[in-house]
């Protein structure tokens, strides 16, 4: 199956719901539809290498043991890191890979309610919601019409 290389593999948008600062996890769908995200996996990310120093030994502890307490939301965290340091989007980089494997924790019905639940915990602990949300794709322009 062919996928399209985002920073990851995937890209989410998370969208504020409601006059309570509650956001929600969009999962792929809208940014299918509506083209921007704000988040990306970090299964098969590219970054810089102090960005696992800085997860390592300054993202607050209570995220991380939490992380660990549940197997889940690493992503997310590393997210919300890479965007507070640098304020900027990831870039999505059109590419081919292949998926293997289908039927992780994303395939539990209560997938999304949790990592909503994440997310809200992680813009509490950092204080503000650093993701930027963005629709700028990275493409090989070999193969596009946009010129």
């Amino acid at each position: 199956m062919e996928y399209t290389l985002t920073f990851s593999i995937s890209s989410f948008v998370i969208s504020q719901k409601g006059e309570g600062q509650k956001y929600m996890y969009g999962g792929w769908w809208p940014v299918w539809w509506m083209g921007t995200y704000s988040m990306v996996l970090s299964k098969s990310a590219f970054f810089h290498k102090k960005y696992l120093s800085l997860y390592t030994n300054q993202m607050p502890a209570s995220i991380r043991n939490y992380v660990t307490k549940n197997r889940n939301c690493e992503d997310i965290a590393m997210s919300f890191l890479v965007a507070n340091e640098t304020n900027a989007p990831p870039i999505w980089a059109q590419g081919k890979i292949f998926e293997i494997g289908s039927s992780g924790i994303s395939s539990l019905g209560s997938h999304n309610q949790k990592r909503a639940e994440c997310v809200n915990r992680f813009v509490a602990e950092f204080g503000r919601m650093p993701l930027v949300t963005t629709s700028v794709k990275a493409i090989d322009s070999r193969h596009s019409w946009f010129w």
